[in-house]
């Protein structure tokens, strides 16, 4: 038996007339299997180490379970750093008086309906950054951002603009925000009217009235790691490739692909089915 150990197990297959399978044994066959489906999330991980199981089995079109157990075999985890956002604080200031428009449980249908923004910030080498972003609530798409060292009004209207910009001039019929100062501002309410666009806060002290942009900064941040970055440019960059990412690499649980692929379909759908896109701004159309 010993002298045919080097001959390959397909000859043997083949002379006895029995499936190559079966000359494995089932536990070998698994540890292969394992093995295999191993490196596949190994290289998922070096690129991408704060995904989860869930995240990776999508990335590789596999299901979650065997990439569940594969990992939980070889004790492998996500390297996640949360922490929990601290908001400037608006105690003491009377509601805005203007409603929650979307619900919780409201979910657009088609894009540009409903875009979310917020806020959230970092502290790199004791310099304080800030992002503001827009999220398109259909697609989960960041369609707008901007980054400053000032948590202002000001930052706001560029990350509008910016979605404003991207979505071809195209803006949505409400946005939904909290009650921060920066979104109760003069300046915000005015840009809003000026396009068109209904208002919509979350009550005060209520996170969960704006749950997919609370779920995107919980996820979004622990992808960022400032400690390779040696001046604040690279801080910037390190943002913005992680909001391309999201965009265009990082699968969304919720769609089952990533919000570009979404976006794309949905917009393929409207087309086919001979739907005018639900936002052509009246004044503000290019």
């Amino acid at each position: 038996m010993r002298e045919n150990a080097d001959v390959p197990k397909s000859v043997v297959a083949r002379t006895f007339k029995v499936a190559r399978a079966s000359l494995y044994t089932t536990t070998d066959r698994q540890a292969t299997k394992d093995k295999l489906l191993l490196a596949e999330i190994l290289e998922v991980l070096a690129e991408f180490p704060s995904w989860g199981h869930r995240l990776i089995a999508l990335f590789i079109g596999r299901h979650r379970h065997p990439v569940l157990r594969v990992m939980k075999k070889y004790g492998l985890s996500a390297r996640r750093k949360r922490k929990h956002r601290k908001k400037a604080a608006d105690t003491g200031n009377p509601p805005s008086g203007i409603p929650n428009r979307i619900g919780r449980r409201c979910d657009a249908w088609l894009p540009n309906l409903i875009w979310v923004g917020d806020f959230t910030e970092w502290k790199w080498h004791g310099i304080r950054i800030f992002l503001a972003t827009v999220m398109d609530q259909c697609t989960r798409q960041i369609v707008g951002w901007a980054i400053g060292r000032h948590h202002t009004a000001n930052l706001v209207l560029q990350a509008l603009e910016d979605a404003k910009k991207r979505r071809s001039g195209i803006t949505p019929h409400i946005f939904h925000s909290d009650q921060g100062t920066e979104y109760r501002s003069e300046a915000v309410r005015e840009w809003l009217f000026n396009n068109d666009v209904l208002p919509s806060h979350s009550a005060k002290a209520s996170p969960g009235d704006n749950p997919h942009k609370e779920s995107f900064f919980g996820r979004f941040k622990s992808g960022i790691d400032f400690n390779n970055c040696s001046t604040y440019e690279d801080c910037l960059v390190l943002i913005h490739h992680g909001i391309f990412t999201y965009n265009t690499r990082r699968p969304h649980t919720a769609l089952k692909m990533t919000p570009q692929r979404f976006y794309e379909a949905r917009m393929r759908l409207i087309r086919e089915n001979g739907l005018q896109n639900p936002r052509k701004h009246p004044r503000n159309s290019v």
